[in-house]
């Protein structure tokens, strides 16, 4: 029989342990096995911003498989049928959005286990996640494997942070600089000290939950001072940024002029 893969990267934020990763937005299984082996400790495959639908994703996590990068699926929404399509085709650590309440989490948390603990419909012979039937008792084990992360992202979801972060099956909670700093007010200003006040007093709140805390920041100063206020899950760049922006310099260092403006170069506190 086919055993069933252990989450070691929730496993790493349990014991306290950074876990460093790359947000991935082209929607391309070539694309994401490129990044796989490039250090990263996990790969957030992104369905609400980026072209990806469970098909995408399904071909994304087999590219990635063999590799040691741990899989983190975003779905568009928090919905309970999304959910367990995404965990079917073999996700194991979902990052959910646009989570504002604990009874909102909660209900992912149930999303996210087979009953009597939750209410993941049973399917598992025609699911990749049980290998088909081949993983020796997924449907006993599943449950034990799972890592739920939930987004913060407005004023609202700061204020039930503690109640957020205390719901009993939540792993993380996942700090959205730009939704966040519009939600504010501060539109495209994710480093005004008000934005960054939030943050990281959000970052002493969950983690005094016992939880782990993580972010995307591109700007490199700023995912630090994150990491030393006791963030564990940190992206620290996204795939299309790096493209058009490496492949801006490489063109304009030959003299060549862009059909559209240049890209502009990382902003300080730019999470992009």
């Amino acid at each position: 029989m086919i055993q069933l893969p252990l989450n070691t990267f929730r496993d790493a934020l349990r014991a306290g342990r950074p876990q460093i990763g790359l947000w991935v937005g082209l929607a391309d299984a070539n694309a994401a096995e490129a990044l796989a082996g490039c250090g990263f400790d996990w790969l957030l495959l992104d369905g609400e911003h980026a072209p990806n639908d469970v098909r995408t994703v399904l071909e994304q996590l087999r590219a990635v498989a063999p590799y040691p990068v741990h899989p983190v699926v975003r779905p568009v929404q928090g919905d309970v049928a999304l959910v367990k399509q995404y965990l079917d085709v073999g996700a194991q650590t979902l990052l959910i959005p646009m989570i504002d309440t604990p009874e909102q989490a909660a209900l992912m948390v149930r999303a996210m286990r087979y009953p009597p603990e939750g209410i993941r419909g049973m399917g598992a012979a025609l699911a990749r996640a049980s290998r088909w039937n081949q993983v020796e008792d997924y449907l006993n084990r599943a449950n034990d494997e799972m890592c739920l992360l939930v987004q913060a992202e407005t004023p609202l979801a700061m204020k039930n942070l503690s109640a957020i972060a205390a719901t009993p099956g939540v792993d993380g909670v996942f700090f959205g600089p730009a939704d966040l700093s519009a939600s504010m007010g501060y539109r495209g200003q994710a480093s005004h000290p008000e934005v960054q006040r939030a943050i990281l007093e959000g970052i002493a709140t969950v983690r005094a939950a016992g939880k782990a805390a993580g972010i995307l920041m591109a700007d490199r100063q700023l995912a630090q001072t994150y990491l030393d206020a006791g963030a564990l899950f940190v992206a620290v760049g996204v795939d299309t940024t790096l493209l058009v922006r490496a492949a801006t310099e490489l063109a304009r260092s030959f003299g060549t002029k862009p059909a559209q403006a240049p890209a502009a170069p990382a902003a300080a506190g730019n999470p992009y």
